[in-house]
């Protein structure tokens, strides 16, 4: 019995020794393996998991910002040299070679799970070899499936598995005011996110492409932006960003963007067929200015007027004639060239539409039988003075 009574108060004595030793180095130890209710342990300081995470800040895009960017990626081009020689200058003093390859930067936009990109007709074109590198790192070398340079818009193929993707939005329910989204990736610095709004929508005769019905924002786009996405607030596609106004070569607070509806029908014709088909009558059109009509006499002060008609061409064979005002087309009303272009390109080849004229004061309708748009720029030759023009719907 006396044997068990040592044993006891020797350790007794050693466990008072730990806790005083203890108290007196470190007596937080004590209170975090107290385990009283609402403390914590130490093991549960090792094993805590994360709290959650806060919601956006009120006026915080990052929810859009996240949904989109993952799926808009860099495209890098390299051309072959030109031919020539080359300068002194150029190589020995930091100028370029002229026998150098060209590497080109831009941004494309994942649309389809199978590899679909869309980009801008300028970044690819000319390409030997394009790169695309997503958001997660991984590259790609990518197959041009077409290209239509008279939207510049192009579609390219990567083959990797797990794509992200971008679901198209709506553009005809934007309104200028609304925040948008310029994702891309400038100047080769990397993936960026600026914010703008909507300044404009339908801007035509800007002379950037031969149809034209842009989105203009003041969100950022600098060079390596052209093929990158503008989306709303959702994180949707709205456009896909092609050209700004600038002296310097930076921006300037105006954007344009190919609406997203535009884009969805190129990609949808390309991946088909290679190739977009578009309508076609045959016309050379010239906008009215208060000077032309005063100068004809006409009866109104703007619209759009033949300035020459193909020969047995579809207009010409429904009877449109050089000085004829163009009213409508079928039961769309055109106030200028481009909305002509764009009214006659969106017509099926083949079908028959009614075109809604003015000749010498009074109105008529004519019914032209659609054809299709050439591939390269149409001669046209008017009937009655016999001179060339070029470039027509």
């Amino acid at each position: 019995m006396r044997r068990f009574w040592l044993i006891f108060a020797q350790a007794t004595t050693i466990a008072l020794g730990v806790v005083f030793a203890v108290r007196m180095l470190a007596p937080q130890w004590l209170e975090r393996s107290a385990g009283a209710p609402g403390q914590t342990t130490v093991l549960q300081l090792l094993q805590a998991a994360p709290g959650p995470t806060a919601a956006p800040a009120a006026g915080s895009y990052s929810g859009a910002a996240r949904k989109a960017m993952p799926a808009v990626v860099s495209v890098t081009t390299t051309r072959a040299p030109k031919p020539g020689r080359g300068s002194l200058s150029g190589r020995f003093f930091g100028g370029s070679d002229a026998r150098a390859p060209t590497v080109g930067l831009g941004s494309g936009v994942i649309v389809s799970p199978t590899g679909y990109v869309l980009t801008n007709n300028h970044v690819i074109e000319g390409a030997e070899e394009i790169e695309v590198k997503l958001a997660d790192g991984r590259e790609a070398a990518a197959q041009v499936v077409g290209r239509d340079p008279d939207t510049d818009l192009a579609v390219l193929k990567i083959k990797l598995h797990d794509l992200p993707t971008l679901a198209f939005g709506d553009e005809t329910k934007a309104r200028v005011g609304d925040v948008v989204l310029a994702i891309g990736y400038p100047f080769g610095v990397g993936q960026t996110v600026t914010q703008g709004i909507v300044s404009a929508l339908g801007r035509t005769q800007l002379g950037i492409n031969t149809f034209e019905n842009f989105i203009q924002t003041d969100a950022a786009i600098n060079p390596g932006n052209s093929g990158g996405a503008l989306v709303d607030v959702n994180g949707n596609l709205l456009g896909i960003n092609t050209a700004i106004f600038s002296r310097s070569g930076g921006s300037l607070g105006i954007g344009f963007a190919v609406p997203a509806s535009t884009a969805r029908n190129v990609l949808q014709q390309l991946v088909q067929s290679g190739h977009v088909v578009r309508g076609w009558i045959g016309v050379e059109p010239q906008d009215i200015s208060p000077q032309l009509a005063q100068a004809l006499s006409l009866p109104v002060t703007d619209g759009v007027i033949v300035a020459a008609v193909l020969r047995h061409g579809p207009a010409d064979r429904a009877g449109m004639r050089a000085g004829d005002v163009v009213l409508d087309v079928a039961g769309q009303a055109v106030h200028n060239t481009g909305q002509l272009l764009n009214a006659v390109a969106a017509l099926k080849p083949g079908s028959a539409a009614a075109v809604r004229i003015l000749r010498q004061g009074h109105e008529q309708q004519l019914q032209v039988k659609i054809g299709t748009r050439p591939q390269g720029p149409a001669m046209l030759r008017d009937e009655e003075s016999g001179n060339a023009e070029g470039g027509a719907p």
